[in-house]
């Protein structure tokens, strides 16, 4: 199959790679569950440095457009219109007050969600779901992979409730505050009992109890959300 990537001027900013790409995946060049070529090949076709192709990938990322799957590869997750872009642009402070508001808008959203996935989400869905789960489980050491699958674990209950606008707004949301979510690794957070939690709402999805996943799914975030209420920040030097 011939592509229609065609090099790109080196000056040129990450998001116009993030177009051209899904461009190129809405002509039909790629499908949905398609792997995209390597990092390598895609920075030589496109005259471009690896970082500037990761930056382009997470954008893709976050618009639902694609999954990073680490230690397998990049693939097209879909094809269609993307309704919803998170802005580039975005660099907020990080602060007790943005983490409490953050937790307390995911919350209805992602209620909805798992709520959803438990009608919607196909063996599919569900099987990305138990590898990401893997994945964090083998990488309590590694915030940045872990932080990664937590939020891909997330991701893809949305994908899975099939409501696009839903999945796409907390792609958006995950994204603008990926940092922010990040830091939430490192307030005192039990891993072990985070995930053994994420595992508690996917066997819920799976057993296809809406009421059990929930609930689940609430205490998760009420957990989170009583960490955040407890931070204590310290206070920035006075000058």
């Amino acid at each position: 199959m011939k592509h229609s990537f065609v090099p790109m001027e080196r000056q040129s900013l990450s998001d116009r790679l993030a177009r051209q790409i899904r461009g190129s995946i809405q002509s039909g060049d790629f499908r949905r569950g398609d792997r995209l070529p390597p990092i390598m090949e895609m920075a030589r076709r496109f005259g471009v440095g690896h970082p500037t192709i990761r930056e382009a990938l997470k954008k893709l990322e976050a618009m639902g457009v694609v999954d990073i799957r680490h230690g397998s590869g990049v693939f097209v997750s879909r094809s269609e219109e993307v309704l919803v872009l998170a802005s580039p642009d975005y660099n907020g402070t990080v602060t007790k007050k943005l983490l409490q508001d953050l937790i307390q808008t995911r919350m209805p959203l992602e209620l909805v969600s798992v709520a959803d996935a438990v009608r919607n989400a196909s063996p599919e869905h569900l099987l990305e779901m138990r590898r990401l789960l893997t994945a964090a489980g083998q990488n309590f050491g590694n915030d940045d992979v872990l932080n990664s699958v937590n939020m891909g674990f997330h991701h893809q209950i949305a994908r899975g409730s099939g409501n696009t606008v839903l999945a796409q707004l907390l792609s958006v949301l995950h994204e603008l505050f990926r940092e922010e979510q990040r830091l939430l690794l490192g307030l005192g957070t039990s891993r072990e009992r985070d995930h053994e939690e994420h595992i508690g709402i996917l066997e819920a999805v799976e057993l296809r109890d809406e009421a059990l996943a929930v609930e689940r799914m609430r205490k998760h975030l009420e957990g989170v959300r009583s960490i955040i209420d407890e931070w204590e920040p310290e206070e920035p030097p006075v000058e």
